[in-house]
């Protein structure tokens, strides 16, 4: 999984959105502020596409309307305003077109400046994007890729807003629940991870492990111009992949791991890898 996976189309010439304070706003329109809060802001450098292609198949995605905006337009949001969800859920849907056997889950855990009817039209839009591909809300334990392929379904979304009661292709929040560290010291994330996959519930959810450092406004400010991916990304990286080499999937085990810029390091390959230790139990079993 990738960690604000839509952070690369984040546009410092956008206004800053409403998931930002009223100080941050004011100090915005200074183009330079924009430039600097971009550099904070944007978790990965590939497309939707180059990261489906690299092997993501978890979306963490952060939405807004654009207040003024006449109409009920959804973009994707970090800081500052991205793309249209509309346009991302399109290019996800023409990836799955052409793999008919993959799977993604879309997790859509954060939501500004929406009522109901915004809420409504971004389901109406997931709806008509993706159609009989989306998987109506199952016992988490009967979701295996048989399961999919059979009912040639491809997509799980998951919509933290109470509206998911009201549509049986939206699976509650609580199904993907993600804790998160907020931390940049690497060896408490590390320390994290371990408690609560120690933690994760047996049966019923998924679950995400955010192997993510988090800067605070401390970090910022001693590394305004570096930005987030040379200031804690690049030099702790290595540190998180040895710790992800290290884990075994399955009950108890890990499920769904996230990072930001997913190909600094060999990250969705790591992870992938891990499903082998599942088919070796497989077989030492028979």
């Amino acid at each position: 999984g990738s960690h604000d996976s839509f952070s690369y189309w984040v546009d410092d010439k956008s206004p800053v959105g409403p998931d930002q304070a009223k100080a941050i706003k004011r100090l915005a329109k200074i183009s330079l502020v924009r430039k600097i809060m971009k550099k904070w802001s944007v978790t990965q450098n590939l497309t939707f596409e180059e990261q489906l292609e690299g092997g993501i198949r978890y979306f963490d995605l952060r939405v807004s309307s654009k207040p003024g905006e006449i109409g009920q337009e959804i973009y994707f949001i970090h800081g500052l305003f991205g793309i249209k969800v509309w346009d991302g859920l399109k290019e996800m849907n023409s990836f799955l077109e052409q793999h008919p056997k993959e799977v993604i889950f879309l997790d859509f855990n954060h939501f500004y400046a929406m009522d109901d009817s915004h809420h409504r039209f971004l389901i109406n839009r997931i709806h008509s994007a993706f159609e009989s591909k989306l998987c109506c809300v199952e016992c988490v334990e009967y979701v295996t890729l048989l399961y999919m392929w059979e009912k040639k379904h491809q997509v799980l979304i998951f919509y933290h807003h109470p509206l998911y009661q009201e549509y049986p292709f939206l699976w509650p929040g609580n199904k993907m629940p993600a804790p998160w560290a907020n931390t940049t010291n690497v060896h408490k994330l590390l320390q994290f991870l371990e408690t609560t996959l120690g933690e994760r519930s047996r049966y019923g959810t998924f679950h995400v492990s955010q192997a993510i450092l988090t800067p605070r406004v401390k970090t910022i400010a001693r590394h305004l111009i570096r930005g987030l991916k040379n200031t804690l990304v690049h030099r702790n990286l290595p540190m998180i992949l040895n710790w992800v080499k290290a884990q075994k999937p399955g009950v108890m085990g890990v499920n769904i791991i996230t990072s930001d810029f997913v190909e600094l390091v060999d990250f969705a390959a790591t992870v992938i890898a891990l499903n082998n230790l599942l088919l070796e139990e497989d077989e030492s079993a028979t």
